[in-house]
């Protein structure tokens, strides 16, 4: 099993990033449902003020080929476009357990 754990600082207000987030956290939370190897998906939205990241996903796939499978399967990139000018940065592991 792998582990995909993605982390988004978002740019705008904090209105807007939050608005940004949610729209992209319910796009995600809809994927396993469509993309046959993703077993899970978490996603949680900073509510601490004082931090910079806004939103982390961690999502559960069988091997670290199905991480590619998952990464371009139409309707999760669909989701990510939902980022398209509002991302500032990204951070990722992937990690086998």
């Amino acid at each position: 099993m792998v582990k995909h754990i993605v982390t988004f600082k978002l740019k705008g207000t904090r209105e807007e990033r939050l608005r940004v987030a949610a729209a992209f956290r319910d796009a995600l939370l809809e994927l396993p449902a469509v993309i046959d190897c993703l077993q899970s998906m978490e996603v949680g939205i900073n509510e601490n003020p004082a931090e910079d990241w806004d939103v982390v996903l961690t999502a559960v796939v069988p091997t670290m080929e199905d991480v590619a499978v998952y990464a371009n399967h139409p309707a999760h990139v669909a989701a990510a476009g939902l980022l398209a000018g509002h991302k500032d940065s990204r951070a990722c592991v992937d990690y086998e357990f």
